[in-house]
C-alpha cells in the first residue's frame, strides 16, 4: 500500500471511530473511540510527513516502539499542543480500557469534540477535504 493510500485509509478509519464515538452507549466507549480517532489521525500525519521528509518520523528514532504523539509533534510542530492533549488522553486510555479509570460523560464528550476538530485539522494539513456529517450524541452512561 502506498503512503498516500495508507494516509487516506487512516483518515477514513479515524472518521469511522468518530462515528462510533457519537453512537457509543457509555462514556468509556465514547472516550476510547475518540482516543482512537485522534490516534489514527496523528498516524496519518506521521505517515504523510515522514514519506515527504526523509529523516523525519520513524526513520530517525531507532528500531524500538514509537509514540505517535511524539512523532506528530516532531513532523508537524504546529500540532504540538494537540499532540500533548491526546498524549495525556492516551495515558488515561489504558485505565479506561481495563476499567480502573472511570470517565464522565463530559470528559468523553470533550475528548470526542477535540478528536473531531483534530481529524479535520489533520485532513486539512494533508489536503484532504473535511467530511462534515450532522452528528448527534447518543445518550450515555457515565461508566
Amino acid at each position: 500500500m502506498s503512503h498516500a493510500a495508507t494516509t487516506l485509509d487512516l483518515l477514513d478509519r479515524s472518521r469511522e471511530s468518530l462515528t462510533s464515538g457519537y453512537a457509543a452507549p457509555s462514556a468509556s466507549a465514547r472516550y476510547l473511540a475518540a482516543s482512537l480517532a485522534a490516534l489514527r489521525a496523528g498516524a496519518a500525519i506521521v505517515a504523510a510527513r515522514s514519506a515527504s521528509r526523509p529523516g523525519a518520523g520513524l526513520a530517525s528514532g531507532g528500531d524500538g516502539p514509537h509514540d505517535v504523539w511524539a512523532l506528530t509533534a516532531r513532523v508537524a510542530p504546529e500540532l504540538t499542543e494537540w499532540a500533548q492533549r491526546f498524549s495525556a488522553a492516551t495515558g488515561q486510555r489504558v485505565g479506561v480500557e481495563t476499567g480502573l479509570v472511570r470517565v464522565t460523560a463530559r470528559e468523553a464528550d470533550d475528548l470526542l469534540r477535540d478528536a473531531e476538530t483534530f481529524v479535520d485539522l489533520a485532513a486539512g494539513r494533508l489536503g484532504v477535504p473535511s467530511v462534515h456529517r450532522p452528528r448527534r450524541l447518543a445518550p450515555v452512561r457515565s461508566a
